[in-house]
């Protein structure tokens, strides 16, 4: 009489590399869940989608959690600025706010991203926008 071990063993075994497939194949990390370089190129794809007017909400949902966040009242205005990982400058294992991309948010609304943005935020010069 032979065994059924062997065909046992190669039966799980071929269920599990197909279990690995599937998961591998569907499985879509979420922007925290991935590594920097992931992230970073991902937060670059991702900024040409959002628009002005978008909620803080609506823009966390995009790109996750942010690498920096900051907030202030202004003109009795809550403005909040989020800096998501757009570029690599240096490689010292630590994400710096020169290597993000600020999102400006007035009274919940997005209303500025980009270079100049976090300036206007520090200066406070959001009134006209």
């Amino acid at each position: 009489m032979k065994s059924k071990v062997p065909v046992i063993i190669g039966s799980i075994f071929v269920a599990y590399i197909a279990f690995v497939a599937v998961i591998m194949v569907s499985y879509d990390p979420t922007p925290d869940e991935m590594d920097w370089e992931d992230r970073q190129a991902y937060n670059r794809a991702k900024m040409t989608e959002i628009t002005i007017g978008q909620s803080i909400a609506e823009v966390k949902s995009i790109f996750g959690k942010a690498d920096f966040s900051e907030a202030k009242i202004s003109n009795e205005q809550n403005l909040q600025i989020l800096f998501y990982r757009t570029q690599h400058k240096e490689s010292d294992g630590e994400t710096t706010k020169d290597e993000c991309t600020p999102l400006l948010f007035k009274q919940g609304q997005l209303v500025a991203w980009g270079e100049e943005t976090y300036q206007q935020y520090l200066t406070s010069q959001v009134d006209s926008l």
